[in-house]
């Protein structure tokens, strides 16, 4: 059993999918041990869901450049996740690297990777990572994370080819601890998507039956003008590729191939959900003249429909967008427990070049 500690935790989809991991065994599971997260509202859902509000102080809120990473203050742990902040990694905005504010946070994550020793460990975040500050940013992660005493195996992951609802690619980096590596009967491989090509990721089947009951479902207020607007943007389209009238066409400029106002596609996975919504970038339904509510962008993320976020509307589209689909998550989880069982799995090469 491995106790799983957490930074940058968010609302909890990596713990989510890390929970759910099973493997048939149950001296293979993954369970909770403490999270920390900077947003108040992300860490009362993780409590709410991951703890079931048991166990709440395992929760830290606050700046993780103030927390005490010590085994006394936070505990014993085997196994360790992070998806460190993305903003300057981002493809969308300056991609500013180590040189934003958020670029040199993963540096917590390696210090409790120095302090712990965690037998194994699972980094996420966005695919722009690798081309930050011209691809030094993304070497030099790698370099520090494998340089604390770890075989890491770096993939660009594209979550709706293992049966996620959305064009979402994320790097994820498992790292395992150099001895184990050498006790182990095979290494760790990414899951193969091949067992899930036949699953049905299209936007359509993921927004169906939800229930009249859940949580986190009020339909967005849409003004007049937004809903004629909708009414001229066929599915896929957005607001500069559309034919609009003049008086609902956009006066921004270098924004022709942004997300703005576009529609979903019923056939299709949805594009990627963020935790933004103004300006027009909310996802938009496929068939309904309005933005999608915040249930229906976590359907894309796969969070079951009992995950209730807390907060205000706008918080809970942040706390949905800035999440792993714990889904994809617990795919790649179970792979680890496998390795780690001695288990085979259906696998393939990493496509990120790293030397171990």
């Amino acid at each position: 059993m491995f106790r799983l500690g957490e930074l940058f935790s968010g609302p909890g989809g990596l713990a989510c999918g890390a929970i759910k991991a099973d493997i048939g065994k149950d001296d293979f599971r993954i369970f909770h041990a403490w999270a920390n997260d900077f947003d108040e509202y992300a860490c009362a859902t993780y409590r709410k869901n991951i703890c079931k509000n048991e166990n709440a102080k395992s929760v830290i809120c606050g700046d993780v450049r103030e927390l005490i990473i010590d085994k006394d203050h936070l505990g014993e742990i085997d196994a360790f996740a992070f998806g460190f902040p993305c903003n300057d990694f981002s493809v969308v905005g300056e991609q500013k690297g180590f040189k934003g504010n958020y670029g040199p946070l993963y540096s917590y994550g390696v210090k409790v990777l120095q302090v712990f020793q965690p037998q194994w460990f699972l980094a996420e975040n966005v695919s722009g990572l690798s081309s930050a500050n011209d691809g030094e940013a993304f070497k030099k992660i790698m370099q520090d994370l494998h340089d604390t005493g770890y075989r890491i195996y770096p993939h660009l992951y594209k979550f709706e080819q293992y049966g996620v609802p959305q064009n979402r690619h994320r790097i994820i980096i498992v790292g395992i601890r150099e001895d184990i590596c050498l006790k182990l009967p095979f290494e760790f491989r990414p899951p193969s998507p091949v067992p899930y090509k036949d699953c049905d990721v299209s936007v359509e089947k993921a927004l169906a039956n939800i229930p009249v009951n859940a949580t986190n479902n009020e339909i967005p207020l849409t003004t007049e003008k937004v809903k004629a607007r909708l009414s001229h943007i066929k599915p896929g389209q957005n607001a500069f590729n559309a034919e609009l009238p003049e008086e609902l066409r956009l006066n921004v400029k270098g924004a022709k191939i942004s997300q703005i106002y576009r529609r979903l596609e019923a056939d299709k996975p949805s594009y990627t959900v963020t935790g933004s919504g103004g300006g027009g970038t909310h996802i938009y339904h496929y068939k309904e003249l309005r933005a999608l509510t915040n249930r229906e962008r976590a359907r894309l993320q796969t969070f079951d429909d009992s995950y209730e976020f807390v907060g205000s509307k706008e918080r809970v589209r942040k706390q949905i967008g800035m999440a792993v689909p714990p889904r994809g998550a617990q795919i790649i989880f179970e792979a680890v427990l496998r390795t780690f069982a001695g288990e085979s799995y259906e696998s393939i090469d990493c496509n990120i070049p790293f030397e171990n």
